[in-house]
């Protein structure tokens, strides 16, 4: 499957996610040391830029909850690290489901990006959704050992 890539990725991601998480306190969570986002920002994010980027590849606008949730990202919350794991694994295992089940005949359909409609195409959409996730991940853990007190990766 063309798509193997992705989902490999996305299974990297996802224990990245729970093994960081799970070794900070909540307070850890979210510090933000030297003004830099936090763990739990970078675990908020990658789950929904993964929802709405894959949104898009679904060849679909973005709803009104999801620009709300965008917005929410960057606020600073106090959810638990069993929360931010649970939503981590939920918007993964969605993106895993729609994996699955896009034919390898469309993933070179265009789709449009944004407010701005900017040009891309199904696979574009998928790559980068997977690679936004790694990104965000390694963030997080990076920003985790800080906190904890290990240094830097």
């Amino acid at each position: 499957m063309l798509l193997m890539p992705c989902a490999h990725a996305l299974v990297q991601a996802r224990e990245d996610v729970q093994r960081v998480l799970g070794s900070l306190t909540t307070d850890q969570i979210w510090q933000t040391p030297g003004g830099a986002a936090s763990v739990g920002f970078h675990a908020r994010h990658l789950g929904g830029a993964l929802d709405r980027l894959l949104t898009y590849a679904r060849g679909e606008a973005l709803t009104e909850a999801q620009r709300r949730a965008k917005a929410d990202e960057e606020q600073v919350t106090g959810l638990d690290a069993a929360t931010l794991i649970a939503d981590v694994a939920g918007a993964i295992d969605r993106s895993m489901r729609q994996l699955r089940a896009t034919p390898e005949a469309t993933l070179l359909d265009p789709r449009e990006v944004g407010r701005n409609r900017l040009p891309s195409n199904v696979l574009g959409l998928l790559f980068h959704a997977a690679e936004h996730t790694t990104r965000h991940a390694g963030q997080a853990i990076t920003t985790a050992r800080i906190v904890a007190g290990n240094g830097p990766a």
